[in-house]
């Protein structure tokens, strides 16, 4: 068995459960508790569904930068990251290293405590829906970008 189909296997499927968490949350979590919730109990009422999703986020996340580091190494793609044609290489690994900073330091070190404390929960659950919502384009760029150019469209 080839190693790298095996990489590529558990990156695509870990892109496609981690970006879809991400386009469930904003497009259907987000919206029905800006509709159904009061106000004042936004923030805590999307923690409350968060912390089931958090530890997945984190797992497929970790998955995708590993398998897509293994594939790079492997097949000696270093140099993709330098030619213009490879823009999506860029574009992958920099929404890879937002998502990653987010789940493994920001939320846990920062974020939860922060929010816990809000002074003004509607201008944070505001916030986070909008980050939320440039974080699903960011990534459906890099997801039309990498699919297109892995089968030479750019």
């Amino acid at each position: 068995m080839d190693d790298f189909i095996i990489a590529r296997i558990v990156h695509v499927v870990a892109v496609l459960m981690w970006i879809g968490g991400v386009a469930f949350v904003t497009t259907v979590v987000l919206p029905a508790i800006r509709r159904d919730a009061d106000v004042q109990d936004r923030l805590a009422a999307f923690h409350r569904i968060e912390n089931g999703f958090a530890w997945q986020a984190r797992i497929w996340v970790l998955l995708a930068g590993l398998s897509g580091l293994w594939m790079v190494w492997r097949a000696d793609m270093w140099s993709r990251f330098f030619d213009a044609q490879f823009w999506w290489m860029w574009a992958m690994l920099l929404v890879w290293l937002a998502f990653a900073t987010m789940l493994f330091v920001l939320e846990p070190f920062f974020l939860h405590r922060r929010m816990a404390a809000s002074p003004q929960p509607q201008k944070d659950f505001r916030k986070m829906e909008a980050m939320h919502r440039v974080l699903l384009a960011a990534s459906l760029l890099a997801t039309i970008g990498a699919v297109g150019g892995s089968h030479g469209l750019w």
